[in-house]
């Protein structure tokens, strides 16, 4: 294959990804349903201020994460600075759908005068949000900012790929934890009795489960990266010989 032709896209690959972005937007409508349905919708002024936090941690910090994580996969033969663009504007607006959210669920305990962060999950949650902050920071400086050097970026891509794939897996079981806390809260010995609304939260569960079980698939399917583009190349073989101690215009 010629060094400037576009990189076929593995056969079985298009149909995970589809499948995978079938499950988060069944994932996201389910839990407008819940909402809707059991827990009274989202009203920031009332009562039903904290039911925005459901939704967004689902939407920012699950379905957009998952699918800024996948973006390298998708786009297989776009410049690899437009994906990078695209990777890290998904993730921004994972991170302020995820901040309102936070909002939501603090605004709401400090009205209501309950108290803030001493469950497992108030815990997890305030961890997972760090980390991701922090992640995109660094990502950003790293990939996106003008002048980092080159050898960083490749010293530091594994572990942004590793903190990536685990910050989003911290999410889902973070989600996990606040779903069962939710049932266990709301419905307390009902939820032992089959009751419609936790069947249907506990399909949610499922579907959180099968979502990052979809994408975290395709992720480590290492036949199913996306191949380095002619620009990238020179790029290593540039930094190659520069390590090696000659001139990239020695030869």
């Amino acid at each position: 294959m010629e060094g400037g032709s576009a990189a076929s896209t593995p056969a079985a690959l298009p149909y995970y990804v589809a499948f995978s972005q079938l499950l988060g937007l069944t994932l996201v409508a389910m839990t407008g349903a819940w909402l809707g349905l059991y827990r009274g919708g989202i009203a920031w002024e009332s009562d039903l201020q904290f039911n925005a936090h459901p939704l967004c941690m689902v939407i920012g910090l699950v379905f957009l994460q998952g699918d800024a994580l996948l973006v390298y996969r998708v786009f297989r033969n776009e410049a690899k600075r437009t994906t990078k663009v695209l990777h890290g504007l998904l993730h921004v607006f994972a991170l302020v759908i995820a901040l309102v959210g936070l909002v939501a669920v603090f605004d709401y305990h400090r009205k209501k005068g309950y108290a803030d962060l001493y469950s497992l999950h108030s815990w997890c949650g305030i961890l997972v949000f760090g980390l991701y902050f922090v992640q995109w920071l660094v990502g950003f400086s790293f990939f996106l900012f003008p002048g980092a050097p080159f050898s960083l970026r490749s010293r530091y891509r594994p572990q942004h790929i590793f903190f990536g794939a685990t910050i989003f897996l911290l999410s889902v079981g973070t989600a996990l934890l606040g779903l069962k806390e939710a049932l266990l809260f709301n419905l307390g010995d009902k939820y032992s009795a089959f009751e419609p609304e936790g069947v249907l939260a506990n399909v949610l569960g499922l579907l959180l489960a099968c979502f990052g079980g979809a994408v975290l698939y395709i992720l480590t399917r290492a036949d199913w990266k996306r191949p380095s583009q002619a620009e990238e190349q020179a790029l290593s073989m540039d930094f190659k010989t520069l390590t090696e101690g000659d001139s990239p215009g020695s030869q």
